[in-house]
């Protein structure tokens, strides 16, 4: 999709003393997680990858953000929770004349599955930093990547200021008691890989084909959705997932509604024990709606892309004792899957090629820019965005592939993939997720101004600088 907005080699301190609660699971034989945050009665050693990812994420400080449209406390009380943010980007609810610091930690929650050579996962990390954890919390995970310790909770927007980052209403019902309480970011556009998921459900029923064309005729329209079109299947999975193309997601959504898909696609993420991935409020008159009840964490996130990359065998059990293997989707539509997230235009968050070569932003994962976006002068333009750096060089020295999707409003950033090394350039392969409040309403200190006609700067470097961190550690596993 085509926006616009107004405001357009770090070290790694590994050994850390935390003081907190902590639980310990194995996965493919390696200890995975630990609880560990500034409170609690227990002392133990953090798990290897989820503090390194903890350490990480704190050391980037993300605090130091700029808030380009604080709310004043009247605004914070008359906020409402918006639906359809996607179809409001040029429009920041309260500009300012300058940026100011943000009021409090931002909300992330990131994830790092660790992947062997024939795609299984071996280990994982995942952790929560709010105002509740300010230098991030590692959460449990057990050997079937699932955990019980979170209270996990819809995104509220008035809320993260009003409450301090704690939400209200619950995703997970049974979890009051859990030790770790933390409220999803809205995860935008990401949105879309459930979305795909569903319509490829459908693919592999026979209940639709990928070239079969789809008269999308909402009768009633939407400023997110546009108005009616016809196009194949095929083309409008293409555009939802390569450019994240609002109009061809709100078509596939009504697809799903169309074919009484979407609840049976919500139960599917039930029993596959992704509870948190619920594709719920949406409109079926039009596919629109999008709001705070889509709900997507992290760690189910990365999950979900580990069946799509095609794991084999039983990749985990199911809450009822089941393996939960890849079948959950045939080996033709992962394929079109991974092929489509591989031809990802915006890499301008956990990778940064986009910009190959400028002052700013920081590099990130070292992937290379897909041919379809590049000009014959080498710059990326997606869509009548043109990005304005010759990306050859950072093409040429390219060391994994990244098949992702990213989403972004002005209160969230998000980006989810599948890395993995190109031959010779170190062999790592390992899904990465990241989840946080901080959109395009948010600047780092210091930013270049965007050259005219260029696409803005979307995101804060420290996604790319985080990416970049957390890919020369995977560089160096064995």
């Amino acid at each position: 999709m085509r926006h616009a907005w107004v405001h357009g080699g770090i070290g790694l301190a590994v050994a850390v003393a935390l003081v907190g609660c902590s639980a310990n699971a194995e996965v493919g034989g390696n200890r995975v997680a630990n609880v560990t945050s500034q409170g609690g009665a227990a002392k133990k050693a953090p798990g290897r990858l989820g503090e390194r990812l903890r350490a990480a994420m704190d050391e980037l400080r993300f605090q130091d953000v700029l808030d380009t449209n604080p709310p004043s406390a009247a605004q914070i009380r008359s906020v409402q929770n918006p639906v359809d943010k996607e179809a409001n980007l040029r429009v920041p609810p309260h500009t300012v004349a300058a940026p100011k610091p943000i009021v409090q930690q931002p909300q992330l929650d990131a994830t790092i599955i660790e992947l062997d050579k024939k795609k299984r996962p071996v280990a994982s990390g995942t952790v929560l930093m709010s105002p509740l954890y300010q230098h991030g919390v590692v959460v449990p995970v057990d050997g079937n990547l699932s955990t019980k310790s979170v209270r996990w909770r819809q995104w509220d927007d008035a809320g993260w200021y009003r409450d301090k980052g704690k939400g209200t209403l619950d995703v997970v019902p049974g979890r009051e008691n859990a030790p770790i309480d933390h409220m999803l970011n809205y995860p935008a556009s990401v949105l879309k890989l459930m979305v795909n998921f569903g319509v490829l459900r459908l693919v592999d029923q026979g209940k639709v084909k990928l070239d079969d064309t789809y008269s999308y005729a909402p009768t009633t329209t939407s400023s997110l959705c546009g108005g009616a079109s016809a196009k194949t299947v095929r083309q409008y999975m293409d555009d939802s997932l390569t450019w994240s193309s609002n109009a061809a997601s709100c078509a596939l959504v009504k697809l799903l509604h169309d074919n009484n898909a979407v609840d049976p696609l919500n139960q599917t993420f039930q029993d596959l024990g992704l509870e948190t991935l619920q594709l719920k409020g949406t409109n079926p008159v039009n596919g629109g709606r999008w709001s705070n009840s889509v709900t997507m964490s992290s760690l189910d996130t990365a999950k979900l892309l580990t069946l799509i990359d095609g794991a084999p065998g039983r990749v985990w059990k199911d809450p009822r004792g089941k393996a939960v293997t890849s079948a959950v989707l045939s080996p033709a539509s992962r394929r079109f899957f991974r092929s489509e997230l591989s031809q990802q235009g915006f890499n301008d968050m956990l990778s940064s090629v986009n910009r190959c070569g400028g002052d700013y932003p920081a590099p990130g994962l070292p992937n290379a820019a897909p041919s379809r976006w590049v000009d014959a002068d080498g710059t990326v333009t997606v869509m009548g965005n043109k990005f304005g750096r010759d990306v050859r060089p950072c093409n040429t020295k390219a060391e994994v592939t990244f098949a992702h999707k990213t989403g972004w409003v002005n209160n969230t950033g998000a980006d989810a993939g599948i890395v993995r090394a190109l031959p010779g350039k170190g062999g790592r392969s390992y899904v990465i997720v990241v989840f946080s409040n901080l959109g395009t309403q948010y600047v780092d200190e210091g930013r270049p101004a965007t050259p005219a006609g260029i696409f803005p700067y979307t995101f804060t470097e420290k996604f790319a600088k985080l990416g970049r961190i957390l890919d020369n550690q995977e560089k160096l596993r064995k």
